[in-house]
């Protein structure tokens, strides 16, 4: 396994911890973060959305920024205690963010996407504990759009609050392919379907080349996005955490280049 040499593209704060467990496993990494976070202004909706937290029978958070982000807002618009509310995740780490603030999360353990999340039988638990289910999804703009239709279509009322937006980075033309050729990369990590959107439009004339390159994703959804742009190995994680990055990496072997 360690003689993979992979390009990671989450947010540049997330990056080094994913590259040093990677670095404890004798594995190589470059990091070319391709979503940058951009916290959206505090409206006057989003501040009585907030100030109304106790109607929702569920509050849903999609992503690490989203939980940052969401607490900062909670911490300036609503002192009481939140111990009774359920909260949910897509991942672990979210739900570490949240856990931090003493708020009782539950989350998927096999996999971060929302497949599994709306399997959770705590969420259908909320959902069906309550005479007209209403849910707040803390996310960013454009994100998640599945599990609210999912949700939308259990007959549950969905409001999103949008916390940040997602970018790509300014670089220099080519600096994607130019980092796989300099430093021997062998596989390409991205950590939504966002990020392989920016992997895409950074790689340009060079995405049939760098198409060949096994590519680990963290959904069924993503991969599907990847496989009808023509990558050609797309391995799902079914996480987009390090333990389920290591756990495909075992499934593979690193290609010669």
């Amino acid at each position: 396994m360690n003689q993979w040499r992979l390009l990671l593209t989450r947010p540049a704060e997330e990056c080094p911890a994913l590259a040093a467990a990677l670095a404890e496993r004798g594995i190589y990494s470059s990091s070319l973060p391709l979503l940058a976070i951009e916290p959206l202004a505090e409206t006057p909706a989003q501040r009585a959305t907030i100030c109304e937290l106790d109607r929702y029978c569920a509050v849903i958070v999609v992503s690490k920024p989203a939980a940052r982000l969401g607490l900062e807002l909670l911490a300036r618009h609503w002192p009481q205690p939140l111990a009774e509310q359920p909260w949910f995740s897509v991942g672990a780490a979210t739900a570490e963010i949240l856990g931090g603030y003493g708020l009782s999360v539950c989350f998927p353990s096999q996999a971060d996407d929302s497949e599994a999340l709306l399997a959770l039988p705590q969420l259908q638990q909320a959902l069906a504990a309550a005479v007209a289910p209403r849910v707040l999804m803390l996310r960013g703009e454009g994100g998640r759009e599945l599990l609210a239709e999912r949700l939308r279509g259990q007959g549950v009322q969905v409001d999103d609050l949008a916390l940040y937006r997602r970018r790509l980075p300014e670089y220099p033309p080519a600096l994607l392919p130019q980092r796989v050729r300099a430093e021997r990369l062998n596989g390409l990590v991205v950590s939504s379907g966002q990020g392989f959107s920016h992997l895409l439009q950074l790689a340009a004339g060079e995405w049939p080349r760098l198409a060949r390159l096994p590519l680990f994703v963290p959904s069924p959804r993503v991969a599907e996005q990847a496989r009808a742009a023509g990558a050609e190995l797309v391995v799902d994680c079914r996480g987009a955490n390090a333990a389920a990055l290591l756990a495909a990496l075992h499934t593979q072997a690193a290609p010669d280049l």
